[in-house]
C-alpha cells in the first residue's frame, strides 16, 4: 500500500476517532480528568473582573452603601469597604488563576507526551512487522512523516486542544452568566450574535482536511529528498546533481507554500468576519443598552459589567474558533494514524505454526509463480530441489529473478502460487521467527547499524559467548583489521558503517552470519561490488561460512560457480538449465555456455 495515496477517510467521524484513541487515553484518565476539572474554574474565573465592575461602578463610583437584610437583621457594606476589597479580590483571583493555569499546562504536557510516546511505540511495532514490499513501495520520507510526525500532531494536540475548548467554554459560560445577571435582554442579543459567528468554522473544515493531507504528503517528500541527498551525496557530487536536488527541494517547498496560502486565502476571512459579526452585536448592545439605562431598567454599573463581559467573551469565542480549526487538523492526523494501525502485513503466520528446528533432507520449490506487480510475473512455474548441505550457484540474465528466488526462502515476499517446502513442509506452516532464525544472509550491500563492531557482529546471536565471537572474527578474517583500530572490536561505527571499506563491511556481515550458525546460507552477490584484493579475502571468509551448510549463492565469480555442487540458470523467471559446470558447458548453444563466453571466460583468462 502506498502511504502517499491515503486520504484519512474517517477524519470527520469523530466518534470513531475518539473510540480508537481512547485505549491510549485510558491509562492516564485520572490526570486528564484532573486537568479538565482544573480547566473549569480556570475558565470561570475569566468573568471575575467583569463581575467586579458592577459593584465598583454602582457603589464605589456612585459612593453608595450596600444595604441588605439577613435573618431579620440589616447590614450595611460601605462604599469605602468596596473600594478597598475589590482591587485586592481581583488581584487574588488573578493569582489563583495563574497557579491553576500553570498546574493545568504541566498536567496537559505530561499526559500529551505520554500518549504520544505510547502511540509512537505501537506504530513503530507495527512498522517493523511490515513486509519488505511495504518498504519497496514507500519512500523513507513518507514513512518518517507518517510514523513520527502524525502521532506528534494528533496525540499531543488532542488533550491540549480539548482542554483549551473546556477552558474557553467555561470562560464563555462564566461571562454569559455575568451578562445574564446584568441584563437577560442584552445577553440574548450578544449570545445570538456570537452563535452566528461560528458558522464560518463549519464551512471551512473540509478544505482544512484536504490541505492538511497535502501538507503531510509534501512534508514526507521533502524528508525523502533530504535523505536521498545525504545517502547519495557521492553520486550527487560525481554527476553534478546539486542543482537537480536543489530544484526538487525548491519545488517541494513552494508547493507546500502554495497549499498553505490556498488554505489561508479561504480560511483567513473567518477572523475578520467573526470580528465584524461581533462588532454588529456590540453596536446593537450599545444602542439597546442606552435605552435600558435612560429608561431606568438598568444601572450604569450593570451596563459596564455587561459590556466588559461581552468584550472579554470575544477572546474565548475567537480562540474557540481557532481551536476548532486546529482540532480538525488533529482529527485528520488521527485518521491517518489509524489507517496505519489498520494496515496488515502481507506476510502472515498460519494458526498454530510449527517450529523449524533444522533441515533433514531438502528444500524444494514446486511450480513457483511470483509477481511484484499484479499480472506481471517475475518467476514463472519454477521447480527446483536443493539437498541438505548442497551449494547451489544461481546465475542468469540481469532482472531474471535470481534475487527474488532467494528472497522467497525467508518469506520476505510470499508466492502467488505453488509452494516452497523444507523436508516436505510448506514454509508458510512454520513460524516466521523459527524460519528466519535458521537462515543467515549476506547481501551485496550489507547494512551496519550505528554502534560498535562487536555489537554489529553480535546481532547474529546476542547470546553468543566470547569464544564463539572470537571464532567468528577469526573465520571472517577480521582480526587484522580489528587490531589496527585504536578501540579494536569496540570501535564505534558511523551511520551504516560508511567509514569502513566495502570489504570490511562485508567481513563484519559474514562474521554476523557465522555467529548465527544457521543451516541455510544465502549469499546475494556478496562479492560483486569489491575490488580483487578485497574479494579474495571476503571469498576466503565465505568459504569458512558455508562449510556443512545448505547454500544458495547468487554469483558472478567463476571460482564460486565452479565450486558449487550445481548451477541453476534462471532467465526471464524460468529455470532453463541445471547441472554442474562441466555438464552445462557440454550443452551446445546452452544458456550457461553463452553466459560463460560473455562474462566468466575473461575471469578464467585473468586467473591464468
Amino acid at each position: 500500500m502506498k502511504l502517499s495515496s491515503t486520504q484519512a477517510q474517517n477524519s470527520f467521524n469523530y466518534g470513531w476517532l475518539l473510540n480508537r484513541i481512547y485505549p491510549y487515553i485510558k491509562p492516564y484518565w485520572f490526570r486528564i480528568l484532573l486537568g479538565f476539572l482544573i480547566a473549569v474554574p480556570l475558565g470561570l474565573l475569566d468573568g471575575v473582573t467583569a463581575f467586579a465592575l458592577k459593584p465598583f461602578m454602582d457603589y464605589v463610583v456612585g459612593k453608595q452603601d450596600f444595604v441588605f437584610n439577613f435573618l431579620n437583621h440589616q447590614y450595611i457594606l460601605t462604599w469605602q469597604l468596596f473600594a478597598f476589597l475589590i482591587p485586592f479580590c481581583v488581584v487574588a483571583f488573578a493569582g489563583l488563576q495563574g497557579a491553576l493555569r500553570y498546574l493545568n499546562e504541566y498536567i496537559t504536557a505530561w499526559t500529551s507526551q505520554k500518549i504520544t510516546n505510547d502511540v509512537k511505540i505501537d506504530l513503530f511495532h507495527k512498522l517493523i512487522s511490515m513486509e519488505p514490499q511495504f518498504y519497496d513501495e514507500n519512500p523513507s520520507g513518507i514513512i518518517i512523516s507518517r510514523y513520527m510526525n502524525d502521532p506528534q500532531t494528533a496525540s499531543s494536540g488532542i488533550i491540549e486542544q480539548l482542554k483549551t475548548i473546556t477552558t474557553n467554554l467555561f470562560g464563555a459560560l462564566g461571562l454569559i452568566c455575568v451578562m445574564l445577571y446584568s441584563s437577560w435582554k442584552l445577553a440574548f442579543i450578544g449570545v445570538l450574535v456570537l452563535l452566528v459567528a461560528f458558522v464560518p468554522v463549519a464551512l471551512i473544515r473540509k478544505r482544512i482536511k484536504k490541505a492538511s493531507n497535502k501538507n503531510m504528503v509534501i512534508s514526507g517528500n521533502i524528508t525523502t529528498n533530504i535523505n536521498e541527498t545525504y545517502n547519495g551525496n557521492k553520486v550527487m557530487a560525481a554527476y553534478g546533481l546539486q542543482k537537480r536536488q536543489e530544484q526538487y527541494f525548491k519545488e517541494q517547498i513552494w508547493e507546500g507554500f502554495n497549499v498553505n496560502m490556498s488554505l489561508i486565502k479561504r480560511a483567513a476571512w473567518m477572523s475578520p468576519l467573526m470580528y465584524l459579526i461581533a462588532s454588529v452585536g456590540i453596536a446593537a448592545v450599545l444602542a439597546y443598552g442606552t435605552h435600558l439605562i435612560t429608561s431606568g431598567q438598568m444601572t450604569a454599573g450593570s451596563f459596564a459589567s455587561f459590556v466588559t463581559s461581552l468584550l472579554l467573551l470575544y477572546k474565548p469565542v475567537k480562540t474557540l474558533g481557532n481551536t476548532l480549526t486546529n482540532i480538525q487538523n488533529i482529527f485528520v492526523a488521527m485518521g491517518r494514524i489509524f489507517e496505519l494501525f489498520d494496515l496488515n502485513s502481507a506476510i502472515k503466520e498460519c494458526e498454530n505454526p510449527k517450529e523449524l528446528t533444522g533441515i533433514e533432507n531438502n528444500i524444494e520449490f514446486k511450480d513457483i509463480v511470483f509477481e511484484y506487480v499484479q499480472n506481471q510475473p517475475v518467476l514463472k512455474h519454477l521447480n527446483l530441489r536443493v539437498a541438505k548441505n548442497e551449494t547451489l550457484a544461481i546465475v542468469g540474465n540481469s532482472g531474471g529473478g535470481k534475487s527474488t528466488l532467494v528472497n522467497l526462502i525467508p518469506r520476505f515476499y510470499d508466492i502467488k502460487s505453488g509452494s516452497i517446502t523444507i523436508d516436505g513442509v510448506d514454509i508458510r506452516e512454520f513460524s516466521l521467527n523459527s524460519l528466519r532464525s535458521k537462515i543467515a544472509i549476506v547481501f551485496q550491500d550489507n547494512f551496519l547499524y550505528t554502534g560498535t563492531i562487536k555489537e554489529n557482529i553480535m546481532l547474529g546471536n546476542p547470546e553468543a559467548g566470547k569464544e564463539e565471537l572470537a571464532e567468528a572474527v577469526k573465520s571472517a578474517h577480521l582480526q587484522d583489521m580489528i587490531d589496527e583500530l585504536p578501540d579494536g572490536i569496540n570501535t564505534m561505527l558511523g551511520e551504516r558503517g560508511l567509514s569502513l571499506s566495502g570489504g570490511q563491511r562485508q567481513r563484519i556481515a559474514i562474521a554476523r552470519a557465522m555467529l548465527r550458525n544457521a543451516p541455510i546460507i544465502i549469499l546475494d552477490e556478496a562479492t560483486s561490488a569489491l575490488d580483487n584484493e578485497s574479494e579474495a579475502i571476503v571469498q576466503r571468509a565465505l568459504n569458512n561460512l558455508i562449510q556443512n551448510k545448505t547454500v544458495f549463492v547468487i554469483a558472478h565469480r567463476l571460482s564460486t560457480i565452479k565450486n558449487a555442487d550445481r548451477i541453476a540458470v534462471i532467465n526471464e523467471g524460468k529455470l532453463v538449465e541445471l547441472g554442474c559446470h562441466k555438464e552445462l558447458m557440454d550443452i551446445e548453444n546452452g544458456h550457461y555456455r553463452a553466459l560463460y563466453e560473455m562474462q566468466f571466460k575473461k575471469q578464467e583468462t585473468r586467473a591464468v
